[in-house]
């Protein structure tokens, strides 16, 4: 069969790239092309285009790069056509995915879509053209499935979330062999997650690092995303307690105390490591009066709190996010008794989220729809 893939962000490419492993345990003669990044290309190597030059941040971010992104829906049809695969593969990242899903399900090709939009916060409207052009939809949050089938009257299948396989099959790190080649002294270890674009780590990352002399007895370690080289970073490495590893996150919570991280997947994945985290957002005055407003009533902004549906991990956006806050924020997840709690929390989190094996459970729904 041949696979047409498309994930635009850096979570797409690890989920991509573990679908196309399964996919190839379960189709012999796999082909596939696909819009990615590095983890999707050392699966097959057939990119299309690169996450990194597909991802704008923000309302205003978006506006000004309109023309860029027609042309890459333009090109993207052209080179579907060409391509002529078996099934179209959807990764999240809606605003594109949906727009080549309407054009494909007109054009006869088969669309799969797998991690749902998030329509229950916001954009709730999507869900017409996702019945009308999505032939299967997969959700990886438990609360999903009865969103689309109770309150919409459309099938998904819940397949669990991804990140626990990416989590549980990576190779185990040597801290020792990890401390040294990154030159990291004993000190217990503070993860700074400050996001994947430069936009965002801009605004995140001098907060983070506003209290670095508030907790000498710890070594802050940035979280280098594999989108950005490290003189980018080196702006905000202006103290002998702050370090950088670059494109080892998994490798770096695997040993760390506690960690500050910008809302997204990441809290998860954070949360999956069992590190006491503090959640943080903030994004420019007018994408965020805009987003308050098109976002639907929910109470939480990170997935850890979502899912379990109360408030495990303290969330500090906008005008929130501040130096005050977030020591005071720290010292408390650095606290044996909150500590315990969080652990509690994140392993019945694991649970809620279904266990083990969902890149499996959706190569296999989407090899036998096809055959």
């Amino acid at each position: 069969m041949k696979y047409y893939i498309i994930a635009g962000e850096a979570s797409g490419d690890l989920h991509g790239a573990n679908l196309m492993k399964a996919l190839v345990k379960q189709d012999l003669n796999a082909e596939f092309r696909f819009w990615g990044g590095d983890l999707m290309q050392d699966v097959s190597n057939s990119l299309v285009k690169h996450y990194r030059d597909l991802a704008f941040m923000g309302f205003l971010e978006v506006i000004m790069n309109l023309r860029t992104i027609a042309k890459n829906l333009t090109f993207c049809k052209k080179d579907i056509e060409a391509y002529n695969p078996d099934v179209i593969i959807f990764i999240d990242y809606p605003g594109f995915n949906l727009r080549i899903a309407k054009w494909a399900k007109q054009k006869g090709f088969k669309t799969h879509y797998y991690i749902s939009p998030q329509i229950w916060a916001w954009k709730e409207n999507r869900i017409n053209a996702i019945k009308r052009d999505i032939d299967e939809m997969y959700v990886i949050l438990p609360f999903e499935k009865k969103f689309y089938e109770e309150k919409h009257n459309f099938p998904v299948h819940f397949v669990g979330h991804p990140l626990i396989d990416a989590i549980v099959n990576r190779n185990q790190v040597d801290e020792y062999e990890f401390r040294a080649s990154h030159e990291l002294t004993e000190k217990p270890i503070i993860a700074l997650l400050p996001g994947s674009r430069k936009q965002e780590i801009r605004k995140m990352l001098s907060t983070m690092l506003s209290i670095v002399n508030d907790f000498k007895d710890y070594q802050f370690v940035i979280a280098g995303a594999p989108s950005q080289d490290y003189h980018f970073y080196q702006e905000f490495i202006t103290n002998h307690n702050i370090h950088f590893v670059s494109n080892r996150t998994y490798d770096l919570l695997s040993v760390s105390t506690a960690a500050l991280v910008t809302s997204g997947t990441a809290t998860l994945e954070t949360a999956l490591f069992k590190v006491p985290e503090v959640v943080c957002y903030k994004g420019s005055w007018l994408s965020y009066q805009i987003g308050k407003r098109l976002v639907k009533h929910i109470k939480y902004i990170s997935l850890v709190n979502l899912i379990m549906d109360k408030e495990v991990v303290t969330e500090l956006i906008q005008g929130d996010f501040n130096t005050k806050n977030l020591k005071h924020e720290l010292s408390k997840i650095l606290d044996t008794f909150e500590r315990t709690k969080f652990f509690i929390n994140y392993y019945e989190l694991e649970k809620t989220l279904g266990g083990k094996g969902a890149s499996d459970k959706v190569a296999k729904l989407i090899y036998e729809s096809l055959t």
